[in-house]
Order: structure tokens, then sequence, then C-alpha cells
């Protein structure tokens, strides 16, 4: 919200505001869970939503919400002893190796972004006979900027697709960043961990749009792969843009952006209310009826998009019984008498701006207002 008198307000990151440009705005930013399906589709399954407050451990946040998702799934046994480890994908912006190391101990599997200009390093090499001094940890350095820095591949992949052309994936296998003792890392106990991954560099002939085809650079917490493994890896990477589709439905559709709120505990009794109804969405897709448009093309029931089924629940819901009673009859209450002012001022809040010490931001002091030196002459 905009609102000044809303607490709790974080700078969110947006993209497509104005002339496609990349805006940090105020709201109440949310960290979603969703079960990705096979294929190319626009549903999804909503698991866990956690509202993040203001100066949070986005690493941090995300292990506690991943690890609790997790737990319940092994609890009602959709996980068993013998199955494949849960696949985590992460987009830019989260610390991948991180979230892995504080998962370590759970059957999952992270993949994140990261971005193009990044630093990772190799294993350190074997000690040789002889040799004095402490041993090294890092060997050299992996930069992604460099392609004369990166050496011989362990694999590399090539794939026709319908949309990319042929996607190229080259794997280079244990690397890892390295860590210094500052933010997140400024009060771990012991030494520093050595977190191997994969690195994959895929790149594609063309996109869809015609624009130009960027690299990327996706950190997996496995090491020693296949090529069915890679494949498998980027591919599902590129099935997180579902969630964009749910995204979008929850605000163009469903009206998650559309009440004016002060509260954030009132945000998130509506998410959930949002995330309730796409729920009812979804598990009414056998159940309704296709009433397509015109211009839209016959679908099999299990092809049919979120907006097709809102469009033919409103038949399925009249025939559904409600757990809950008819609303009783009310009315407005009177309200502020015309033309007299507001005497109870709400509170003003500014965004939160905390640093990764817990203190608040304040600006420096050649950087307020008034300070500078007027020019003369």
């Amino acid at each position: 919200p905009d609102a000044h008198t809303s607490p709790d307000r974080s700078f969110c990151h947006t993209y497509g505001r104005g002339k496609d440009q990349h805006l940090m705005i105020p709201g109440w930013p949310y960290s979603i869970v969703a079960a990705l399906e096979t294929g190319r589709t626009s549903w999804t399954a909503l698991l866990d939503a956690m509202r993040l407050e203001p100066g949070a451990d986005v690493a941090a946040v995300t292990a506690v919400q991943i690890r609790q998702v997790v737990e319940r799934l092994i609890t009602a046994g959709q996980w068993r002893d013998g199955d494949p480890e849960v696949l985590v994908v992460l987009d830019a912006g989260y610390d991948a190796p991180r979230v892995a190391h504080l998962l370590a101990e759970l059957p999952v599997q992270i993949v994140g972004r990261m971005r193009s200009d990044r630093v990772l390093r190799r294993p350190a090499p074997p000690r040789l006979p002889g040799t004095n001094g402490r041993p090294p940890k890092h060997g050299g350095e992996f930069v992604f900027g460099d392609p004369a820095s990166w050496g011989t591949e362990q694999a590399v992949t090539a794939t026709d697709t319908h949309r990319y052309g042929q996607a190229r994936a080259q794997v280079w296998d244990r690397l890892h960043p390295r860590l210094t003792r500052r933010a997140a890392w400024a009060d771990h106990e012991g030494p520093l961990p050595v977190i191997e991954g994969t690195l994959i560099r895929l790149t594609v002939d063309h996109l869809p749009s015609g624009g130009k085809a960027k690299p990327v650079w996706l950190w997996w917490s496995t090491v020693d792969v296949t090529e069915a493994d890679v494949d498998r890896c980027w591919q599902a990477y590129l099935r997180r843009f579902n969630i964009e589709h749910t995204f979008r439905l929850f605000k163009q559709t469903l009206g998650w952006t559309v009440p004016k709120l002060r509260n954030p505990e009132a945000a998130d009794r509506w998410s959930w209310l949002i995330i309730t109804a796409y729920t009812q969405l979804r598990l009414a897709r056998p159940l309704t009826d296709d009433l397509r448009r015109p211009w839209e093309k016959p679908a099999p029931p299990e092809r049919l998009t979120p907006a097709r089924i809102r469009r033919g629940f409103r038949n399925l819901r009249a025939k559904a019984p409600s757990p809950s009673r008819a609303p009783k009859p009310s009315r407005p209450g009177p309200g502020r008498p015309p033309g007299s002012t507001n005497r109870h001022r709400a509170t003003r809040h500014d965004v939160g701006r905390i640093l990764a010490t817990g203190q608040a931001y304040q600006r420096p002091t050649h950087h307020k207002t008034g300070t500078k030196p007027r020019r003369k002459g």
C-alpha cells in the first residue's frame, strides 16, 4: 500500500511499471511456496504464504518456510524413504547456497539463479608432499564474465525446443562461493562452510518475444550429476514461470490488490482468502464445464486454464452446499457527521529500511537536505 498509515512496509521490487523499468515501491512482500506441475501449464498448487517483516533475513525465512512445508509433506505421507529428493527452485534474489546449507539435513535439492557478475571458487588443489603452512581452503576463481577462467566443462548437453530453438547447457562440477564473516555469516559459529554445487550455464538460440537471449546461470546443490539430471534441472527451472500466471490471476481476476487495507494482519487474512478461492478453482478442474469464448479453441478438461475454470465455476457453486449460514441483514453505521473533520489522526509510519545488523537505516550526513554547502558567485 502507498498509505503512510500502513505499518511494517518494506521496499518491494517491481518490473513493468512506467516505461518497463525496475522500481522499488513500498508494500508488504510475501514469500509463497507452490508445487509445480509437469509440462506447460498455468496451474500451481499453493502450499504456504508468509509475509516478510522489514529487515527480515530472506534466506533464513525461506529456509524455515521450506522446512515446514517439507515436514508437512513427510507427515502426510507425500514423501517417503526411497523417493527422489524434493527439487526446490528459487529465482534470482535468493542466496541459494545459504538456503541449501540451512536445509542440508532435509531430502531437498536447491536450484537457484545467480547473477551474471558472480565469482565462484573451485575445490582446493591436493596438498603436495613436503608443503608447509596451512592448506588452502579454496581453489582458483571461476568468473562468470571471464570465459578464460571457465576451463573445461564436465558435461555439455543440447536439447531442441519449440519456443527457444536449441538449448545448450554447460556444466561445471563442485563450485562454491567464498564466504566471509559479513552480513548473514557474521555470527556463524565455527569455521565457515564450503558449500559445493553444480553450476549450469544455459543458453538458447532466441526468445519467443524476439529479445536478446542472455545466458542464465543456475547453481544446483548437487554434485556428480549426469547429463539427464542436468536437462531435468534446467527444465524444472523453466517451469518456475508457471507461478507468474498464478500471481497475475490473483491480481487481475481474484482481486488480491484491490482492497485498501491499512493493517498487515488484514492483508494476511485477505491473502489466505485468495489462496482458498484459488484452491477451490483447482479442485473444481474435473467438475466444471468448459464455457469457452467463440475465439477460444476447445481443450480437454485437464488442460483448461484457471480463467476458463472460473467461468464454469458459477454453475457448480449453485449446486454445492454451503457450510455457512445466510448473512444477517444490517445497516451501515452513521459515520462521521457531514462537515466535521477527523479529530483522530492516524499514526504515520516510514517505510522499513533495516540493515542486516538489525539497525534502522539512516541517511549519511552529507546526503541530508541542507547539509551541502551552497555555491556562491
